[in-house]
């Protein structure tokens, strides 16, 4: 009895350590990459902006749920990559009346405040501001300690307004057809639709950029 007491002791040792190192495993299980499920190749590459680095684009919209959640990640993920990645976001305006977010992301970037990008977000999501309408965006802009009259100046500029316009186009070209959505080197797609999780969409980007780095930036 002394020695099958002696066995189920040592067995509830060993599995209590396996169910302590598995979490250890799972975390250095690679994760596998699909071509045509997890990201999608397009059909014609998309000229870059800049050669020699791997160049990454964010599809976004201000008033998409979805972006508001996948934020946070990306802007993590922004921040450990090395100097060779570039990193910009897309405002998408599939209809006209959403253009005024457009303008405003990019009235914002004239003005040298993008810090307030995720508060915007925050404004629609959380405090149910629709920001579409020019002053309810300007008294938001205002109350975040921006100059109102240069904030409407810049907003509505011919560079804004162009900007604006030219990331539809771009959008287009891309195919772009839900937010938010990951360009990489102008020629690969995925998103956590794509991919099926945020999780997993930022582990596909890792792979792609790993992947654009071993093609020596093609």
């Amino acid at each position: 009895m002394k020695f099958l007491l002696h066995i189920s002791r040592f067995a509830f040792v060993a599995i209590a350590a396996t169910a302590f190192l598995s979490p250890i495993a799972i975390a250095q299980t690679p994760v596998k990459i699909e071509p045509g499920f997890d990201y999608r190749t397009l059909p014609v590459a998309q000229p870059l902006d800049t050669k020699g680095k791997v160049e990454v684009l964010e599809f976004f919209w201000y008033g998409c749920p979805h972006c508001y959640d996948f934020d946070p990640e990306i802007t993590a993920w922004e921040k450990r990559q090395a100097k060779d990645v570039v990193f910009r976001q897309v405002p998408i305006a599939f209809r006209d009346e959403l253009m005024p977010h457009s303008q405003l992301f990019y009235a914002l970037e004239a003005l040298g405040k993008s810090n307030l990008n995720s508060k915007v977000m925050y404004a629609i999501h959380k405090e149910n501001k629709r920001l579409l309408n020019e002053n309810e965006i300007a008294d938001w802009v205002a109350s975040q300690g921006v100059d109102r009259n240069a904030f409407l100046a810049a907003y509505r500029s011919f560079a804004v307004v162009s900007k604006a316009r030219a990331a539809k186009q771009l959008g287009d070209a891309y195919r772009i057809d839900g937010v938010p959505t990951v360009a990489i080197q102008g020629k690969y797609i995925t998103s956590p639709s794509i991919a099926g999780t945020r999780a997993k969409a930022i582990a596909v980007m890792d792979y792609l950029v790993e992947k654009v780095r071993k093609d020596k930036y093609q």
